[in-house]
């Protein structure tokens, strides 16, 4: 079982439809970093339904070691550049990001990228799910935008089309 490494979005987004239960019968352990938690107590303070990672006790923050530098010139916010950084120290993990820029530039990296949608059909295919459309459904309620194609490859992939 692969480790993850999480942004922020795929956490705030499986919290929301209520499956972040997902993430730690997918993978062995579930890393963040420290700008991640910040990420997360800000949106608390400001009054957002946001997960706190400390009621999760599989949840682990670790730092990356260094962060390229040619990463603060992307428009990629503090989440996403830490957990990049730190996906880079561990290549054989699977980061988690939503965020099309930062997935493009993790890509080019050379990173293992997945999003919340993947994590949806990887939770359908391990028999965690029955369904992928209803969840498709809330996330999008939730705030994931997703469009029409990008949702019915979900479906097709998940044999729901």
């Amino acid at each position: 079982m692969p480790n993850a490494i999480s942004n922020t979005s795929p956490l705030l987004y499986l919290h929301r439809i209520k499956a972040l239960k997902l993430l730690p019968d997918l993978f062995g352990e579930v890393w963040i970093p420290g700008a991640v938690v910040f990420e997360l107590q800000e949106g608390r303070l400001k009054g957002y339904d946001v997960p706190n990672p400390a009621d999760y006790g599989w949840i682990k923050v670790v730092e990356p070691r260094i962060i390229p530098s040619e990463w603060f010139a992307v428009d990629l916010g503090a989440g996403e550049i830490a957990a990049m950084s730190l996906a880079m120290d561990y290549p054989e993990t699977i980061i988690l990001l939503d965020d099309a820029l930062a997935r493009r530039t993790a890509k080019a990296a050379g990173l293992n990228v997945w999003g919340t949608l993947r994590i949806l059909l990887e939770a359908k295919a391990n028999g965690l799910s029955d369904s992928v459309k209803p969840q498709l459904n809330c996330v999008s309620e939730a705030g994931l935008w997703i469009s029409d194609e990008i949702a019915q490859r979900v479906l097709a992939l998940a044999g729901e089309k």
